[in-house]
This record gives structure tokens, sequence and C-alpha cells, in this order.
């Protein structure tokens, strides 16, 4: 039928898929299998920590922009002491936000390790009063309860000799055309701690940065990507590797449209900071948080939400609300949440959606209370049933406008039950008789009537 999409095929992913690669062009390889966990997951939750929530600056950025100096930042490892830390309380806190996944900054661009690493002394196992593996236990607590494990490595190490760069504005260390051998003995470095963690580990996603200061050549991306997938074939990695990873990764700000990559997270802080920032108190409030969450699933992607414990390894109050009210209501609306696909257009109700990964179950969130019916435009085929989901009070719908004399679909206006009303986000279920098809023209004017 003219002027239709089918919007069970744009959410099964035939899609073009974006590349930042520069120089050569990656080849995509077809990884819709492996990445199945990832496209249903829908949440995972983001860990910053290490050396820079002691004093509360800004993780590895902080020296790398002059704001104190390298020293100072440095010297905060001796008084790093993880007295509080409880691997097994964070990994039940992961569990009941919902979050399918977990990603842990094993190393940020401070080069510090939260491992026991043989590549260098630069872990908190020798640098701090902590005095030992943090991330083992962390690994075997999240995998205990279900939740795939995934490990943040920063490519670049500011605090390596053999790492170019330091400061922003240098100057810098070395040349990389001039010290080839310099940069490769950088290189072999970053694998060995790469196989040590692969080692002890086994990721099931590995979460790169740092990637920009250097072209997909210098880094040889394609050789690291293609080592970690021949020791893991399993293994996911994310995009910021010069175009050689399986998922985009934007940042804080939630893509206006939908991102080009099928599969796609958004990273995003609970307040303004990455790591624990003791003066930082502007947390976003939960209905914001749950806005974006939902943005992200109604385009097709995840949310990864971050959380900064504080050096003794106690998380903030505010944090543990957030994911303690998110893993609520996402248990009062699982159907709604994990396995779902992008929605149908924007134009079609004033409210976000998404489907179920057969099409045939339309997902309409409402982050407002209706004034009157809520209505949708364009449904074609036939409507089974419409539900509340989380309520066993069903709603009642009608269709105005259609008219036989032309293929456009009335107008749907449903009506909900005051009591049936979510306090924080209402979920209806459109069930279809069929995938989700919707009319995507402008409207016809009459020439036959009967």
């Amino acid at each position: 039928m003219k002027n239709l999409i089918l919007t069970a095929i744009l959410a099964a992913g035939l899609v073009s898929t974006s590349c930042q690669q520069q120089g050569a062009v990656p080849v995509k390889e077809d990884t819709t299998a492996k990445m199945q966990w990832f496209e249903d997951a829908k949440l995972g939750i983001f860990i910053h920590w290490g050396i820079y929530a002691v004093d509360g600056v800004g993780e590895s950025w902080s020296f790398h922009n002059g704001q104190i100096s390298h020293e100072d930042y440095m010297a905060q490892a001796k008084r790093f002491t993880a007295s509080n830390y409880d691997p097994a309380a964070w990994a039940d806190l992961i569990a009941a936000s919902g979050a399918r996944y977990t990603v842990i900054t094993s190393k940020h661009h401070d080069g510090v390790a939260l491992w026991d690493t043989k590549a260098d002394d630069k872990s908190l196992v020798k640098m701090s009063p902590a005095a030992r593996d943090l991330l083992t236990p962390f690994a075997e607590a999240v995998r205990a309860r279900g939740v795939k494990l995934g490990l943040y490595y920063s490519l670049l190490d500011w605090s390596h000799p053999d790492y170019p760069n330091i400061y922003r504005n240098g100057p810098a260390r070395y040349d990389i055309a001039a010290e080839p051998k310099r940069w490769q003995s950088f290189l072999d470095f970053d694998m060995l701690q790469l196989k040590e963690l692969q080692d002890a580990y086994r990721p099931d996603l590995w979460w790169f940065d740092g990637d920009w200061e250097q072209s997909a050549e210098t880094w040889k991306a394609k050789e690291l990507t293609d080592s970690l997938r021949t020791w893991n074939p399993a293994c996911i990695i994310n995009s910021r590797i010069q175009g050689y990873g399986d998922y985009g990764t934007p940042e804080v700000g939630v893509p206006v449209v939908r991102p080009e990559d099928r599969y796609w997270e958004l990273c995003y802080t609970i307040n303004d900071s990455w790591g624990f920032q003791h003066k930082d108190l502007n947390f976003k409030d939960f209905n914001m948080i749950l806005r974006t969450f939902v943005d992200c699933i109604s385009g097709g992607g995840n949310l990864l939400l971050d959380i900064g414990p504080r050096e003794d390894g106690t998380i903030p109050q505010e944090e543990v609300d957030v994911l303690r009210r998110l893993g609520q209501w996402i248990g009062k609306h699982a159907e709604a949440v994990y396995g779902t696909r992008a929605g149908i257009p924007d134009q079609h109700v004033k409210a976000y959606t998404t489907l179920n990964s057969t099409g045939d179950i339309l997902y309409i969130y409402l982050p407002y209370k209706p004034l009157g019916t809520v209505q949708v435009k364009g449904l074609l085929d036939h409507i089974k049933n419409i539900r509340v989901v989380g309520s066993s009070l069903a709603p009642s719908w009608k269709i105005f406008n259609k008219q036989s004399w032309n293929d456009i679909p009335g107008l749907l206006e449903i009506s909900v039950p005051e009591e049936a009303l979510d306090p924080d986000m209402t979920v209806l279920a459109i069930e279809m008789d069929g995938p989700v098809q919707v009319y995507r023209g402008s409207g016809q004017v009459i020439t036959f009537n009967e």
C-alpha cells in the first residue's frame, strides 16, 4: 500500500550502520546472534570508581587539562581506602535496578588499574591502602546474580611513559612517527593488560574509551579487535575503537533522531559527573531519568546509567534511590522493557513508543497524566485488544473518522481509568492481529462517497 512504513521491519534493524572510522573502513560482520542479549537488555549500570573520588576531582581530565598537577592527582592513591567496599551490595543494587549488564572502569585515562595488573605498578593493589584486587570480587558478585559483565578500558594512558601525550596543551613526550618502536612498546602494554583482563574475567562486553587521540591505523584497531574476538568470539565491543566496534555510544545527550547504528546505548550521568565529586549535588530527579530511559528504548537503544562511588566504596544515597525506584518501575512494566524494539514514528502519538520483538504489540508510554483521551493516528489493520500494562483495569477505546471511500485509518481514542494510571509513567499495550503497520501519507480529498 502506498505511503506505508512497515515498522516491524525497521524495528528488526534493517537499516544502515554508521562508521566513525578515520582512514580504512572497517568491514561490518553479521553480529545479530551475539548482540541479542544486548539488544534485549535495555538497561546497564556504568560505574566510575578510582582515585579521583578521594578529592572529588574530574577523573583523569583534571590533570590533563591543567586544573591540578599530575603529581597531586596521583597522590590521591595514598588516601584511597575502599574501607566500606561491599561488592555483593553493589551487585544487589544493580540487579534490583533492573539492569541486565554493568560496565566498570577497570582503568581510566590516568592508568590506575582496579585489578592486580602485572604490566606495570599503577594499580590500587600496589599504590593504595586498599591494597587488594577490587575488580575480581565485583565480577564474581554480578555474575552470581545473572548480570553480564562489561569492562571499561582506556586505550590511552596519560601516565604511561611510552604514551606520547599527557597534557592537553603539551608538550608531547615524543612523536610517534619519529619513534615507532616506543609507540609499539605502548601498544604491547595495552595488549598485555587486555590479555590479563580477558584471562581473569572473560568480559561479555569491552567498553573502550580514549581512541580519539590516534587514528585506527596508529592504534592498530583491526588487529586489536581481531585479537579480542579470537580470544572470545561472543564478546561485544563498543564503538570507541575508531569504528571497529559493534555498537554506538552517544554520551549524555539523548539523540534527537534515531542513530543509524542498529545497536546503541546512551551513557548518562545521574548528576553532572561520572566519578564521585563532593560538590556536585545537581542530581537529576527520578522522572527525568525515567523519561530518558524510555526515550532511549523508544529509539531502539539502551541506557547505560552511571554511578560514582566514594573512595571508601559507598554509593551516594541519591544514586541508590534512583536505581531502586527505576527497578520498581521496570519490574511492573517488564514486558514493555526487555526485548522491545524501536517504536513507530513520533507523529502518530504524543508519547514514547516501542514494539515487542515480533512487532504485533505497540507499547505507548505516557510521560503525563492524560487530559481526556490518548489519541493514536494511522494504525492500520485490526486491533485485537488494548490494556494497561501492570494493571487489571481495562481502558475503553473507539475509532473515529474511518471512511469507506479511502484507505486511511481512523483516529484511535483511548480512555484510561484514573485508577489504572501509574504514578511515574503509564504504559498502554495495543495488541494487533499482525505486525504493526502505520499510514504515512498526508490525507486524501474525497472523490467518491456512498
